[in-house]
This record gives C-alpha cells, sequence and structure tokens, in this order.
C-alpha cells in the first residue's frame, strides 16, 4: 500500500482553532448566535478551557488563551488577522437570514465565485464566511436580487 493511499483513506476532516479571548463570549456568538451546538469540551476546576463546536457536519475548534500563565501560544497580533474561514452551505440566504432573527450582525450578502457569500466575525475579529453555490450573476447584492424577485 502506498503512502499516498493511506493517507487519502486516513485523513476525513480539518478543524479550525481558534485561540479565542473569552470563551463564554465566543460561546454565546456561536451556540446561541449562529446554531453551533458543543459536542465535546475541556473543563478544568469548572471553567471551560475548551471545545469542539459543530453545525451540520463542519466543526470548529475553540480554546480560551490562558491569561494566568502568560501562555505562549498567544499571538502577537490581534486574533483573526489573516485567517477566514468558509462553511459552505445548501442555502446559505436561509442561514443568513436565521442568524438575523438571532442578533448577529453579518455583512450584506453578495455573489463571489458562484457562489452566496454571507460574512460575518465573531467576537475575536475571525473572519467567517457561509456560502451556497447560485446561478445568480457575479457581484450581485441580496437586497437587488431580493427586490427584484418581490416584483415578479
Amino acid at each position: 500500500m502506498s503512502s499516498t493511499s493511506t493517507a487519502g483513506s486516513n485523513v476525513k476532516q480539518a478543524v479550525p482553532f481558534f485561540m479565542v479571548k473569552n470563551i463564554d463570549s465566543s460561546i454565546n456568538f456561536y451556540v446561541n448566535g449562529l446554531g453551533f451546538s458543543m459536542r465535546e469540551s475541556w473543563v478544568v476546576q469548572g471553567k471551560l478551557k475548551w471545545c469542539w463546536l459543530v453545525i451540520d457536519s463542519a466543526a470548529l475548534m475553540l480554546q480560551e488563551f490562558n491569561k494566568e500563565t502568560g501562555d505562549a501560544n498567544v499571538p502577537q497580533r490581534k486574533a483573526g488577522d489573516g485567517v477566514e474561514i468558509f462553511f459552505i452551505c445548501e442555502d446559505a440566504l436561509a442561514f443568513y437570514e436565521q442568524i438575523k432573527l438571532n442578533g448577529i450582525l453579518a455583512a450584506e450578502p453578495f455573489v463571489g465565485n458562484n457562489m452566496w457569500v454571507v460574512s460575518l466575525k465573531d467576537p475575536d475579529g475571525y473572519k467567517i464566511s457561509f456560502e451556497s453555490f447560485t446561478d445568480v450573476p457575479e457581484e450581485t447584492k441580496y437586497s437587488k436580487w431580493k427586490n427584484t424577485r418581490q416584483h415578479l
């Protein structure tokens, strides 16, 4: 068996890992705002330190910076710089409408690369986007598209 076929059948998923300033704030954003659920967690002396969150078949991990010890993992630049995670959805616009009901602010969806793009930032500044394929023309904004559809 070659190493290529072993790696191809062994690796199952890539999961983003975000170091966060306040895990409670991040949990509120992802669970209550976006609809993720907590699948796994690590609790030390009653304090949540790390968790694995899922939504449908996608996942991400959160861990709070260790403020007491001056954790070496704390980045020298602002958290979130240079990182963006894309979640592929069946219907990103339905997701957008749902998170608006939950009080989450997102940029107006638009079409980019043949996909509806719903972009927002989490409490630590990480850029996350939810996308779904579409045949709507590139750079179309949601408000224009929605208005046009309502008049048909």
